[in-house]
């Protein structure tokens, strides 16, 4: 039976589900998996589609597990929506990650967690920090399902216009509260209602964000889909350039590695939000103040899953041996959306992709994959203005934007958010 444990301790380990629902450690450490399954690329010989490489690539982490039977329904249910591998030329591909129900990444952990907690039985209540999209990917994976109470915490007038409207307007199980402050203040307010361990056993407290095991699991699945894409099409293994924000992503691609899948190396692709650029820059962890950008999913001074990525990889030197980091300006933001809609043929980017197309344009070796996080009609009033034209809107975005908002604005506190839900 595949164990989970701390970031911070080797003991206690426990199962999946449990390692799910507990969410954050006692300890304050994230769960991470006790031993990595080794695959080799012909393990997955004759699976084409993402759904089939996912089931066989998790089953390890499933075994004997509550939910070990319902794998292949979690999966099927979670992997319905395509991820295309778009090749850009004969050097790199996007893979656009962006076809879910809510237009971003954040959907393909959101509704693996849904459906596997779904699956288990008690009620929920779950809590959710987003910086943009993970709250509006949580609510919809979320919204209407029974024995479960979905709280999403945003920062108060740091969202786009349609993401707060992909934040508010779900149905009577899923409370938005905006909170006069930064994500790093929403992120703050969450850890401390999972350490306040009487209330969260009280309200059967559910993480959604990335600090959930259920969350990175199946963002492994991409990882692998794609290098093995790659690696038929092209013969050779891609490195992967990740935007990142809170880290959970670019994790979640480390463990693909890890497991032997052919993703070769990486490049971190941040916001004007340096703290992981300095680190690889002088080996030292130092989290930074929040600086608000056009990227504004990516706006977080001090990614959780740093502690995640530190105890993959504790030798600095070797981490740097297959990863780098960069830094991209709002206006290297902003002259990449405008240059790639102007060029021929046309590319619109979404702020978060453009700054994986910036740090793609710093590395000199072929074979990447640049991953697409979100669909540029979300950032509609950023992307518009630069490519001098309307962005069309998914169906299934455009059907949210016209539901009514529903949220309440909140202090940053946990003491604010204790009695705003009566307990």
């Amino acid at each position: 039976m595949m164990r989970f444990r701390s970031t911070r301790s080797r003991q206690p380990t426990l199962g999946l589900s449990e390692a799910m629902l507990t969410s954050l450690a006692p300890d304050g450490g994230l769960y991470v998996p006790d031993s990595f399954p080794e695959f080799a690329a012909e393990d997955f010989d004759g699976l084409e589609s993402w759904l089939d490489i996912g089931v066989r690539l998790l089953a390890p982490f499933f075994e004997g597990d509550p939910l070990e039977a319902h794998l292949g329904e979690i999966c099927g249910e979670a992997f319905n929506f395509p991820l295309p591998l778009r090749y850009l030329d004969e050097t790199t591909a996007v893979l656009e990650l962006f076809h879910g129900p809510t237009a971003a990444f954040k959907d393909v952990g959101a509704r693996f967690l849904a459906a596997c907690v779904t699956r288990l039985p008690g009620r929920r209540t779950v809590l959710v920090a987003t910086s943009g999209d993970t709250g509006g990917a949580v609510a919809a994976a979320f919204d209407g399902r029974p024995d479960t109470r979905v709280v999403i915490l945003f920062p108060l007038g740091k969202v786009s216009p349609r993401q707060q409207r992909q934040l508010t307007c779900w149905g009577a199980n899923v409370r938005a509260f905006a909170v006069r402050g930064d994500f790093d203040d929403c992120q703050r307010v969450v850890k401390t209602a999972f350490n306040e361990r009487a209330w969260a056993d009280a309200q059967g407290l559910l993480s959604a964000n990335s600090i959930n095991l259920g969350r990175l699991l199946p963002q492994t699945v991409y990882y692998a889909a794609a290098g093995l894409w790659y690696l038929r099409r092209r013969r050779a293994a891609a490195g992967f350039v990740v935007p990142s924000g809170n880290l959970g992503n670019a994790v979640a691609a480390f463990w693909a590695r890890r497991m032997g899948l052919p993703v070769r190396e990486f490049a971190l692709a941040a916001n004007a939000n340096r703290a992981v650029p300095d680190f690889f820059g002088s080996g030292r962890w130092a989290a930074r103040p929040t600086v608000a950008t056009l990227a504004n999913a990516m706006d977080v001074g001090n990614p959780s899953n740093a502690e995640r990525l530190l105890d993959l990889h504790p030798d600095f030197e070797e981490l740097r041996g297959i990863a780098r980091a960069f830094s991209v300006t709002d206006v290297e933001i902003e002259n990449t959306i405008r240059g790639a809609a102007a060029a021929s043929p046309p590319e619109v980017w979404d702020p978060h992709t453009a700054t994986a197309v910036v740090a793609r344009s710093r590395v000199e070796s072929p074979h990447w994959v640049v991953v697409g996080t979100a669909h540029p009609a979300k950032f509609e009033s950023v992307v518009e203005p630069l490519a001098g034209r309307a962005v069309e809107v998914p169906a299934s975005l455009a059907e949210l934007l016209h539901r009514p908002e529903r949220f309440e604005e909140l202090e940053p506190t946990f003491e604010a958010l204790k009695a705003a839900l009566g307990g």
